[in-house]
Order: structure tokens, then C-alpha cells, then sequence
């Protein structure tokens, strides 16, 4: 079990040139936690409470400035959630920012240049080159793309998603087993054999994505994606399997609807992702109180699937992505401030250990026959069906082999059938009565041997009836002895019964 605390990272998005740079500060000292200083200006000051605060401070595990290129977000961040993925533990990385601020360009990445490739593909390339390097274990990989839009689940890896609208399509729902577990309905999972596979199920999943052009962004996410990796592996003869998921999440921005000067549909889809983002944030800081004891995880389906990811079975961690634009300052404060509380959650990574259904099923079936041979022994109920050639000659073998084995701890193991047993033993039968008869006949075989042979020397006779007469008068000495002691014996005990009384 791994106990920590949720990591929180920051990203800081360039600055388009015709837009005023906001002012900050990165203070990377090594002896403390780096901070990120972001001031205000006087003329935005107004829009805060505390209007007479000039600047704020927040703390991340790193925090990676305007020049941090794609390859340097993956290696800090995303490669040691893969790790341990790979190790068997459930992981999660989510981006969370405004429109516009890189949360899709940080999770998938560019169009335009191979080198723009975000936290999902590289991460894809990176399980399945370490799967091929270990060819001693078997690997599963599948894939899932989950889109969450005006709070409705739809899958981004159906075929009829280019074909139909959105509403003709099967709605992904969430149900919870009796153990709390959450399953999602309709979601399906695309078996992935090789990078490439899996690369073409994320670029289809992509095309499928809701986007739309917003005054904050030209091409702005108006939907919450989730695209998960379930790895299984298992060693071959081992019934041991662990399972683990890795869930990449792109989250829709996260500003105020009235500053995205929007309407009709794009106004609909601002309420419902600003709604499930405000439910995420109830769940946040309901984690980071101790004593609260009701998680209001059901809210929302976002909240309801990443159940396992904040303040559960997971090593999750968190990517701020801030556009530190003089206009988005305000935006900006609101994002590291929902860092700040989601640092505070304690998750407990367990490693994701079972037995192999198939596997328990088998020595279920095994151990039920067991008990039935051992029930049949005790009750002297026989099965009726009899043993297949097949069978016969290979209890035959096992006895041969039995009796050649000098080992004498060596067992016979027929297992506990009766059919078995007493072929067994009509079978050793057989091979005694076989070395009898065959015993017999090397006897008289030696007989008719010693016939042929010439007949003793006389010099040998006599000294054969000289040693047998000797030990004749030997046993008759012995005789004659022994009888004369057991006499005295008997004389001694009669004079000691006549002896008078005192």
C-alpha cells in the first residue's frame, strides 16, 4: 500500500504576443517546496474580496515556466505514474485550467509537429516499449475513451459516432456493485495489441470530440474526456493476475460563463461544464476535511467515475495549466487556489492482486473430485463406468515405473478412484504370479544343471558325513546336558518345600 497525497504540478502557457503579460514570479529554491507568485494589478484589483491584496503565492511539487517543452511535462510528470501502472497500481493524471490555457495540448498534444506530442500518446509509447522488453510476463492491453458532455457519458470509440448525432447514441450510465465498485454501461474496451493500434483508437477518439470555436479559444474542448489504459498481466503457470488502470483526463476550462460571452448552445454547454466542475470542486473539499464523513461523489457522472482517483485506489496527480495573461489573472488565481485544496487529499494505492478466474475454476473442479474419490473410499461406492484403454496403460506405466524406482521413499500416486486401485493391484498380482511361474522354472532349470555335473568326489562325501555326525553328537550332548540341569532344578525345590516352618 502506497499512502500520499495527491501532486499538484503547474504549467505556464506562452504568451500570445498582441496580449499584455501578467506579472509572476517562479521561486525554484531547492531547500523548499517551489512557489509561484502572481501579482495584480491595480486596475483588476477591484474584482477581488480582498481588494487591497496585491499578490498571492501558492506552493507545487514543480512548477514548469513558458519554455518547458513537451518531452520535459512527460518525464516529470506522466512516466512515473506509468511506472507504477506497470508495477500494478491504479493511476490517474488530470489537466485543469481555463479555455485556452493547454490542458488539451498538455494531455494530447499537437497536430503539427511529431514533437508537440502530449502526456497520452508518449505515455502510450512508453507501457508498450517496456512491455516488450519483458518477455517473461503476458501483458493485455485495452482501451477505453469515455466523453462526458452536458453531463451525459458517450463513447468516443463507437463506429456509429461519425454516422449519428450525439443523441441517437447509447448513453454510457454508472452503476455500483454491492462493494462500492464502479462500472460504466455501454463503454467499450478495444483490445490494443501494438502502439500503433493504440494510437489509431486515441486519433479516432479525437475526431469524435465536441469542439467548438469560443471568443476564449478557436477551438475550444466543450466536453470532459477521459481516455483510460487497463493493463493485466500475468506470469506463465502462475494463477496470480494484477490489473491496473491509467486514466488520462482532459477536463473542459473552467471559467465564468459571463466572461466567455456566449449564448444558446454554447451558453448550455458553459452552465453544465461549469456545474460538474463546481461538483468536483464540493468533492475536493470534502476530501480535505477530516471529520467529513459523506463524499458527495454521486453529483455528477465526472465525480461518480473518478471515484477511485481522488481520495481512493490511486496515485493521482494534477496539472495546472495557467494562462498568466493580464486579462486571465483572476482565472488564473481561481486554478492554483483548486490546486491548493486538492493537494490536501490522501490517496492509498493498493497493488491490484487476484486470482485467475479460469485458474480458480479449475482447482475448484479438481479439489470437488478429490472429495468425491475420498467420499467413495469411505462409503465403498464404486463408479461404474469402466477404466478407457488409455487409462490402463498408463497405471501400467506408473506401476512399472514404480517398481523399477530404488528410491524407497518413492510413492505410488494413483489418486483416490477405486476403478484405479484395483487395477493396481490385480495388475501387481499379475507380475508376482508371472515371476513365480518363471521362478519355477529357473529352479529346476539349475537342477537339471547340477545333474549334469559329475558327481561328488568321495573324499568330499566323507568329510560331509564326518561333520554331519559331529553336529549330531553335539545336539545330543546339549540335550543331555540342558535335562540334567533342569533336574537338579526340581530336586533343589522339593528339599526347600520339606523344610519345617520357624
Amino acid at each position: 500500500m502506497v499512502k500520499q497525497t495527491i501532486q499538484i504540478f503547474a504549467r505556464v502557457k506562452p504568451t500570445v504576443r498582441k496580449q499584455q503579460q501578467g506579472i509572476y514570479s517562479i521561486d525554484e529554491d531547492e531547500k523548499l517546496t517551489p512557489s509561484l507568485e502572481i501579482i495584480v494589478p491595480h486596475d483588476l484589483a477591484d474584482g477581488f474580496v480582498n481588494n487591497k491584496r496585491e499578490s498571492y503565492k501558492f506552493k507545487f511539487q514543480r512548477i514548469f515556466d513558458q519554455g518547458a517543452n513537451q518531452e520535459t511535462i512527460f518525464e516529470n510528470i506522466a512516466k512515473p505514474v506509468a511506472e507504477s501502472v506497470l508495477a500494478g497500481y491504479n493511476g490517474t493524471i488530470f489537466a485543469y485550467g481555463q479555455t485556452g490555457s493547454g490542458k488539451t495540448f498538455t494531455i494530447t498534444g499537437g497536430a503539427e509537429r511529431y514533437s508537440d506530442r502530449g502526456i497520452i500518446p508518449r505515455t502510450l509509447s512508453y507501457i508498450f516499449e517496456q512491455l516488450q522488453k519483458d518477455s517473461s510476463t503476458i501483458y493485455t492491453t485495452r482501451i477505453s475513451y469515455l466523453e462526458i458532455y452536458n453531463e451525459c457519458g458517450y463513447d468516443l470509440l463507437d463506429p456509429r459516432h461519425e454516422a449519428s448525432s450525439l443523441e441517437d447514441l447509447p448513453k454510457v450510465t454508472v452503476f455500483e456493485d454491492p462493494d462500492q465498485n464502479i462500472h460504466l454501461k455501454n463503454l467499450s474496451l478495444h483490445q490494443a495489441a501494438t502502439e500503433e493500434e493504440a494510437l489509431n483508437l486515441l486519433f479516432l477518439g479525437d475526431t469524435n470530440r465536441m469542439i467548438a470555436e469560443t471568443p476564449m479559444n478557436q477551438a475550444s474542448t466543450r466536453s470532459h474526456c477521459i481516455f483510460s489504459i487497463h493493463l493485466s498481466s500475468k506470469e506463465p503457470g502462475s494463477a496470480t493476475v494484477r490489473h491496473a488502470k491509467l486514466h488520462l483526463v482532459d477536463l473542459a476550462g473552467s471559467e465564468r460563463v459571463a466572461k466567455t460571452g456566449v449564448g444558446g448552445q454554447l451558453l448550455t454547454e458553459a452552465k453544465y461544464i461549469n456545474l460538474s466542475l463546481h461538483y468536483l470542486e464540493q468533492v475536493i473539499i470534502a476530501l480535505s476535511e477530516k471529520h467529513r464523513s459523506h463524499i458527495p461523489y454521486r453529483n455528477s457522472m465526472m465525480t461518480s467515475v473518478l471515484r477511485d482517483s481522488l481520495g481512493g485506489n490511486c496515485m493521482t496527480t494534477m496539472i495546472a495549466t495557467l494562462s498568466l495573461e493580464k486579462r486571465n489573472i483572476d482565472e488564473s488565481i481561481s486554478t492554483c487556489r483548486f490546486a491548493q485544496r486538492v493537494a490536501l487529499i490522501k490517496n492509498e494505492a493498493v497493488l491490484n492482486e487476484e486470482i485467475d478466474p479460469r485458474l480458480m475454476i479449475i482447482r475448484l473442479q479438481k479439489e470437488i473430485q478429490e472429495l468425491k474419490d475420498e467420499l467413495a473410499i469411505v462409503t465403498g461406492e464404486q463408479r461404474t463406468e469402466a477404466l478407457t484403454d488409455a487409462e490402463l496403460l498408463e497405471l501400467e506405466k506408473l506401476i512399472t515405473s514404480f517398481l523399477e524406482d530404488q528410491d524407497p521413499e518413492s510413492r505410488l500416486e494413483v489418486g483416490t478412484d477405486m476403478r484405479k486401485i484395483h487395477h493396481c493391484f490385480h495388475y501387481l498380482k499379475k507380475l508376482l504370479n508371472d515371476k513365480k511361474i518363471h521362478g519355477k522354472s529357473t529352479v529346476s532349470s539349475e537342477i537339471k544343471d547340477q545333474d549334469c555335473q559329475e558327481p561328488l568326489k568321495e573324499e568330499e562325501y566323507k568329510k560331509l558325513r564326518d561333520l554331519l555326525q559331529q553336529r549330531d553328537n553335539e545336539i545330543s550332548i546339549l540335550s543331555e546336558f540342558n535335562g540334567m540341569g533342569r533336574g537338579r532344578r526340581q530336586r533343589k525345590g522339593g528339599e526347600e518345600g520339606r523344610q519345617p516352618r520357624r
